[in-house]
């Protein structure tokens, strides 16, 4: 008895022809094979088994598992912001429209991630959390590459030089300079000392190079030399500068502070402080008010510039927040 394929069948047979035949490519082959491919399943196709076994903890203490779950999670929420500075990098036709549909969803990931530090602050029990993080160092949240990654794709470098060394920097100071003298590496050096602590040169010997080629990548595709390139009228569009403001906001205020609000819960014990994260100097490399870090200062007011952070850290101290 003969066969017929549905219309809807053939249609899509066609379809298949005009897509491998062009390309020399035998069709009959590439159906052939499907028939032997299995069906695809929801474990295989986010390797589910291997996720669930890669919270490996150092100590036999409970809650490592939960800070070990909650970076992980940090890290592919870093992982999709990425994703999208990558499409606004790479577009070479973007509009304010498309900028402003990815800046919404960098916003959205930023606050979950946000929102998330719960887990950290309240969710987990302090006393277990001092016992198995002195089992850690001098590993550190300090040393998220993917982290540094968004920074440096949200700005301008010259806007994550050290403060103290932004007005000394020349027009043509390379990428490797501004590297050489970005903010972060005042966080990581000993309180007592100021020598660099072992956290931030493993940190450096790690991913020095592929940070200043990242740099160099996005010195032209960096979303603010996106944003102004865009037309004047666009620039100005209030649905625009209001995310940029967000963006500004989340990663250079709310989303350290959070770090910070943890430390204080964690780590500050007068009147000496638990040198927990490798005497990184966390009271102050965290609090936004001494780094001045802004990705879009011409977005904001002298008012606004010069109380970056401001009454943060006392509503912290004082647990009000």
């Amino acid at each position: 008895m003969e066969h017929h394929f549905k219309p809807e069948v053939l249609e899509q047979l066609k379809r298949l022809e005009e897509k491998y035949v062009p390309l020399g490519q035998d069709l009959a082959s590439y159906l052939e094979g499907l028939y032997h491919t299995d069906f695809l399943n929801y474990w295989d196709y986010i390797h589910l088994d291997t996720l669930l076994s890669l919270q490996v903890p150092m100590t036999n203490i409970p809650d490592e598992k939960i800070f070990i779950m909650y970076h992980q999670i940090t890290e592919l929420y870093f992982k999709l912001c990425l994703e999208e500075y990558k499409q606004i990098g790479e577009d070479k036709a973007l509009t304010m429209d498309w900028l402003i549909r990815r800046l919404n969803r960098i916003n959205r990931y930023f606050d979950n991630l946000i929102d998330s530090f719960d887990v950290m602050v309240e969710g987990m029990d302090p006393k277990q959390f001092l016992q198995f993080r002195m089992a850690l160092m001098p590993a550190s949240g300090f040393q998220s590459v993917q982290y540094r990654m968004i920074e440096i794709a949200s700005t301008d470098l010259r806007n994550l030089v050290d403060k103290a060394k932004r007005a000394a920097l020349g027009l043509q100071t390379t990428q490797e300079e501004m590297i050489g003298c970005i903010y972060w590496k005042e966080g990581a050096t000993e309180v007592a000392s100021g020598a660099k602590t072992l956290t931030l040169l493993r940190f450096e010997e790690k991913y020095t190079t592929q940070l200043i080629q990242f740099a160099k990548d996005y010195e032209h595709k960096n979303v603010c030399s996106v944003y102004k390139r865009l037309p004047q009228e666009d620039q100005q569009n209030p649905k625009l500068i209001g995310l940029l403001r967000d963006l500004d906001s989340k990663v250079n205020i709310n989303w350290p502070l959070m770090h910070y609000k943890s430390a204080v819960r964690y780590l500050q014990r007068d009147p000496e402080v638990i040198a927990a994260t490798g005497g990184t100097n966390w009271q102050k490399y965290l609090p936004p008010r001494f780094q001045k870090r802004i990705f879009y200062p011409e977005l904001w007011s002298e008012k606004e510039v010069e109380e970056w952070g401001k009454g943060w850290v006392e509503k912290v101290l004082n647990g009000d927040i």
